[in-house]
């Protein structure tokens, strides 16, 4: 019983895990820091490190105290992190995210000047900005494409020259990698790279970050833009349009929810794939393990063993840090 014959050779599988060393020997999965980018919120004023209280144990912070995280990040040996704005004031078009003095561009300065090598990601979308909460101009209650793409580009310009080192459109309007990447170049800033929200499902598991952001729609909902959960040849699809475009990694969103996407899209495209572990995958760890449901740390490390496991090589979330503590044990 629980014996398999190969030939004359007797095969026991528990040989190899009888011992902390002999385990740690043979594990085909390993996270390391640098797997890791950490999501930081960023929200107008002085001083502020504010909690969330959708996703307990984060915080919205002010562009001089988001500096201090970021170089405890550093610290700990993360590598990247990647910025969402919350600004003082919106408006139907997000005016807010493009200006030179807004908040994601105060924060980039800010943590650029204190960590010169950690790598600035910037998320780039328009509903953290809108009064609205679309990721794109609405007109007689539709959400426009083409007359988006020019605000993205305006946005994603203005971060780069605030020292952003990769853009992330999360947006999902057809073609806003291609006039980002072309905005880009013809500014000279050839090295600022694409991290692209090429396979954005409109998932449930948003919900915590739409409060920490201030960013729910306040009509309808995204179904019209973001990706339906039903469909998987179409995320192949998506990706495919955002390499040719020029996307230098690309991510598929939520994570956990689509590791089969995550596995097909590493074993589809020689570029470096991301996965966004949501909000809400975050927050439901938390909750279970807050009320004694599970064990969290346990809990959080088989979730990020497996996304890696799938085929990402990027991995944001918010348990960075943590995570990063029981690996640096």
């Amino acid at each position: 019983m629980g014996v398999i014959e190969v030939g004359r050779i007797l095969y026991r599988p528990r040989r190899l895990r009888k011992m902390p060393a002999l385990r740690d020997m043979v594990r085909e999965t390993i996270l390391t820091p640098s797997d890791f980018i950490y999501p930081l919120f960023v929200r107008y004023g002085n001083g502020i490190k504010e909690p969330i209280s959708s996703m307990p144990g984060q915080f919205r912070f002010s562009s001089d105290t988001v500096a201090d995280e970021a170089e405890e990040t550093w610290t700990l040996g993360i590598r990247a992190v990647i910025l969402f704005g919350i600004p003082e004031k919106k408006d139907s078009i997000g005016s807010s995210s493009w200006k030179e003095d807004g908040v994601v561009q105060r924060a980039i300065k800010a943590i650029k000047e204190k960590i010169p090598e950690i790598v600035v990601i910037t998320d780039v979308c328009l509903c953290e900005y809108t009064d609205h909460g679309h990721c794109g101009v609405v007109r007689d209650g539709k959400i426009l494409n083409d007359e988006t793409l020019e605000l993205l580009c305006r946005q994603a310009l203005s971060h780069a020259k605030a020292g952003a080192d990769m853009v992330a459109p999360s947006d999902m309007m057809d073609g806003r990698v291609g006039a980002i990447r072309e905005a880009l170049d013809s500014e000279g800033l050839y090295d600022v790279g694409i991290l692209s929200y090429a396979a954005k499902y409109a998932s449930s598991f948003y919900g915590p970050f739409r409060v920490a952001a201030e960013s729910a729609p306040q009509f309808g909902d995204r179904t019209t833009y973001q990706m339906d959960p039903s469909n998987a040849r179409e995320a192949i699809r998506e990706v495919k349009l955002d390499i040719d475009e020029g996307a230098d990694i690309v991510m598929v969103k939520p994570a956990l929810p689509y590791l089969d996407i995550i596995f097909q899209v590493k074993n589809l495209f020689n570029v470096p794939v991301a996965a966004y572990n949501v909000s809400g995958e975050y927050s439901m760890i938390t909750a279970a393990d807050e009320r004694g449901f599970l064990d969290g740390k346990r809990a959080m490390m088989e979730m990020l063993t497996a996304i890696k496991r799938a085929g990402a090589d990027l991995i944001i979330t918010y348990f960075s840090k943590e995570a990063t503590k029981i690996l640096n044990q």
